[in-house]
């Protein structure tokens, strides 16, 4: 078989997120249009221009664990990592004493990695000296220490690695798990990424660059993506896996299958650190190659989950790009925008709008952009305003773009045999 004609499906979700950490509640919420965001808990915002982020609240990550001691070892992002691909293990049904673990890999990302170890080690190294820095620091910091533990923890020997493009992280996860296994290299791939930057460092680094919405007086109502009145993105944190499977050994195991991913795209905008090139030229290169892998033309997408951060250069871009490629049919296609109810979870962001992806194609429901009370007239598609629609969805494209000029598209489409 040639990897052309080799297909991948999408068998298992796993997500941890502001609005929960088992799938149903989490699509449940996001449907309803409640809303993550709150004032910062986690350390005493007061200082800082923005108080307010998407906090995970209550997670248990023990059970995806050997064992309470290994579960310490290990940085906030790396408990929501190994916990988002427990929970995508589960819900795939996978047996691994019965596959090849030699073809089973783990593709998983961060775009900054153990910010809360690294704050910590730095305070005990400043107050009581090199000396009493934790032998654990290193593993605990570095961004591909979630993949390798959740390997680690399940035996599994096969393609392994994390990416790391800001907020396009876990979609260049997925879209390099997908091509894995289209490249006959493994059988089975877990993908995604994990975040946790809700720190003082994290905020305050954020805050400096002017990036974040200062609406710290209405936080439910300060992330409105395509809105005339955002005033910049809500941090997030959390983490989203999702279990990639060749077709023939899905069918093979009676699998359920969400969807097929079909198609990625990955290009650069070599035009600015923080600034999406003009006219979201690179991401409508994206979203092109993205289709052409797929092989569908514009008019088979039914709906488009859209980066759409609430700032205010970056929605109005992705609206051009999104105009540039479909033309008019653009004015047909279902945008929405979920970083309103989860915030921005950087480089978790991409896994976790793949699942509500897969779940859009699964149910027949697109989620909301909620908060869209006053459109910006230059982002002027349908944006599923509010509340969710019940519509039939064919085929889908998942938008991710990066710092650094990143850009990762992919599509994925109902599954027929």
């Amino acid at each position: 078989m040639g990897w052309t004609d080799r297909r991948v499906v999408v068998t298992g979700l796993g997500v941890v997120t502001p609005l929960g950490c088992d799938l149903e509640t989490f699509w449940r919420r996001l449907l309803a249009g409640d809303c993550g965001v709150d004032r910062i808990t986690l350390f005493d915002p007061a200082p800082f221009d923005t108080q307010i982020a998407a906090e995970v609240r209550e997670f248990d990550a023990t059970p995806a664990f050997p064992s309470p001691k290994d579960e310490r070892r290990t940085d906030r992002y790396e408990k929501f990592g190994v916990l988002a691909a427990h929970l995508a293990l589960q819900d795939s049904g996978l047996d691994l004493n019965r596959v090849d673990l030699d073809r089973v890999g783990v593709f998983l990302g961060s775009g900054i990695g153990g910010l809360y170890t690294t704050e910590e080690q730095h305070k005990i190294l400043l107050n009581r000296g090199p000396g009493r820095l934790s032998p654990f620091m290193i593993p605990m910091l570095i961004l591909n220490m979630a993949s390798g533990l959740f390997s680690m923890y399940r035996g599994l020997r096969g393609p392994n690695l994390a990416t790391c493009s800001a907020c396009a992280t876990a979609s260049h996860a997925i879209g390099e798990a997908w091509r894995t296994v289209k490249m006959g290299d493994a059988q089975v791939m877990f993908a995604g990424g994990s975040e946790a930057t809700i720190t003082p460092l994290g905020i305050g680094g954020f805050c400096a660059m002017k990036a974040m919405s200062t609406r710290n007086a209405e936080p439910k109502r300060a992330s409105r993506p395509f809105d005339r009145g955002r005033d910049g993105f809500v941090m997030g944190e959390g983490a989203g896996v999702i279990v990639l499977e060749e077709l023939e050994h899905a069918k093979a195991r009676g699998a359920r299958i969400y969807c097929e991913l079909v198609g990625y795209g990955n290009t650069a905008d070599a035009h600015h650190m923080t600034a999406p090139s003009p006219h979201g030229e690179g991401a409508a290169r994206c979203m092109r190659m993205a289709l052409n892998r797929a092989g569908l033309n514009p008019e088979d997408i039914t709906y488009i989950n859209a980066h759409g951060t609430s700032t205010p250069q970056g929605d109005i871009c992705e609206t051009q790009a999104i105009k540039t490629v479909f033309g008019d049919h653009a004015r047909k296609l279902a945008v929405s925008s979920t970083k309103g109810a989860t915030g921005h979870m950087l480089g978790a962001a991409g896994a976790v709008e793949m699942v509500i992806c897969a779940k859009a194609i699964q149910t027949g429901a697109v989620p909301p952009t909620i908060n869209l009370d006053d459109p910006d007239p230059e982002c002027d598609l349908d944006y599923v305003p509010h509340t969710a629609r019940e519509m039939p969805v064919h085929a889908i494209v998942n938008n991710s773009f990066g710092f650094g000029g990143h850009n990762a598209s992919l599509v994925a489409r109902r599954f027929t045999g």
